[in-house]
């Protein structure tokens, strides 16, 4: 399948994730409660990405990241992970059609599916996710909680995750400079659609409610690209209201 920016893709429902050569899972060493365990992040926005990056970073945690689905599976070609965090809504397709691929391998990754869309839990449940997320994903403690019953071994220390992160804002900056460049390059409707998702998402991630409400409801896309430049313009520390 071509992905709507032109990246050449094989079919969803076909794509094939080859035999993985290795495990990265190593010994649990130290105090970290996730030591040793390797995560692969299958998240377009950088912003979204930052946060698992510092949680994933006080947990002991490895962390890789994959921006679309291609990227995804050639990480895949390469490693197993012990853990997939998986994005519903990705530029070149579905998240859903990743997981499935994913729950039916064996041995299998722990899958969970992330939104900032939380109707869609039901979905990525049946496709295989052991658990879904609502974004934002700014802190340990949900997070933690998930992971004690995709970890029972490592519950105690799990359970005394401590405070939420802070997300870098350049990398919100860089975000919203790739969604206004979608949006002077888009390919015809679907791609409106996935950057309008972007953009939603984003405006969750930063909790930007302007923004948020504005990408979700049927603007236009010049209201949508100014909104956009009005918060790169912005000198404060947030770029939203």
């Amino acid at each position: 399948m071509k992905g709507i920016w032109g990246n050449v893709m094989p079919h969803l429902s076909t794509l094939e994730l080859p035999e993985l050569p290795i495990n990265l899972m190593s010994e649990d060493m130290g105090d970290l409660p996730l030591r040793g365990v390797t995560i692969l992040a299958v998240e377009d926005s950088r912003f979204a990405s930052e946060s698992l990056r510092l949680i994933c970073r006080k947990l002991g945690a490895r962390l890789r990241r994959a921006d679309s689905l291609q990227t995804a599976a050639a990480h895949l070609r390469l490693y197993r992970p012990d853990v997939a965090i998986v994005d519903l809504g990705l530029p070149d397709g579905r998240g859903e059609a990743l997981i499935n691929q994913l729950a039916s391998r064996q041995p299998r990754p722990a899958i969970i599916a992330i939104s900032g869309d939380g109707d869609l839990r039901e979905t990525a449940l049946a496709e295989g996710a052991d658990a879904f997320l609502e974004k934002p994903i700014s802190g340990l403690k949900d997070f933690a909680s998930l992971l004690q019953r995709l970890f029972p071994d490592r519950a105690g220390r799990l359970a005394s995750g401590g405070e939420g992160v802070v997300p870098d804002r350049l990398a919100l900056r860089d975000d919203l400079v790739h969604a206004v460049d979608m949006l002077d390059h888009l390919p015809g409707p679907e791609g409106e659609a996935y950057v309008a998702g972007f953009v939603h998402g984003l405006a969750v991630d930063s909790g930007d409610a302007a923004l948020e409400a504005l990408s979700a409801g049927k603007s236009d896309l010049t209201s949508l690209r100014n909104a956009l430049l009005a918060r790169l313009k912005s000198s404060g520390p947030a770029f939203g209201g």
